[in-house]
């Protein structure tokens, strides 16, 4: 069985044979996979009116446990993005009272967001449906199967994640 990568990587060896196009063979695989991945999940949002950056606010305060609130600055670390679009989202998800700001008691010129009743039963409906979605996506593959791609896939990616933290 031949996947597209497959007749990339042909072509590539027939054009280019002085260069060692094996690299694709994971790499454009894993970048086409990304795609198809992007596809599905931009489409279980939109099943819930949900954008992609409205979902990683909500999980991340989901995630936090009750009371489910974080600061400002963790949601900012938690989902990479910059102060001032921070800011923004918040804005937007409390106009639609997916989120509220409370008072930091540590802090008394901070704020907490907490994910509202409202917020959370529609971030579980949208997690609920994501994970049936990437759980057909992963359906061709056995649990150990499974469980050996997730390691690779974890030595690949940790260098990437110790450089974010760094800053």
């Amino acid at each position: 069985m031949q996947d597209e990568v497959d007749r990339l990587v042909e072509a590539w060896n027939t054009e280019r044979p002085d260069l060692d196009v094996r690299p694709l063979q994971v790499l454009s695989r894993v970048s086409r996979l990304a795609r198809h991945l992007d596809r599905a999940r931009r489409a279980v949002f939109a099943d819930h009116d949900l954008e992609s950056w409205e979902f990683d606010v909500l999980t991340a305060l989901r995630r936090a446990g009750s009371p489910y609130q974080l600061s400002p600055g963790r949601l900012l670390r938690a989902t990479l993005v910059t102060s001032g679009t921070m800011t923004n989202r918040i804005d937007r998800l409390a106009a639609a009272g997916l989120v509220e700001r409370h008072p930091d008691p540590q802090d008394k010129r901070g704020v907490l967001v907490r994910l509202t009743d409202a917020g959370r039963t529609l971030v579980d409906a949208a997690f609920a449906d994501l994970l049936e979605r990437e759980q057909a996506i992963l359906d061709s593959l056995g649990p150990g199967q499974r469980e050996v791609l997730a390691d690779l896939l974890r030595t690949l990616l940790i260098p990437f994640d110790q450089t974010t933290e760094g800053h």
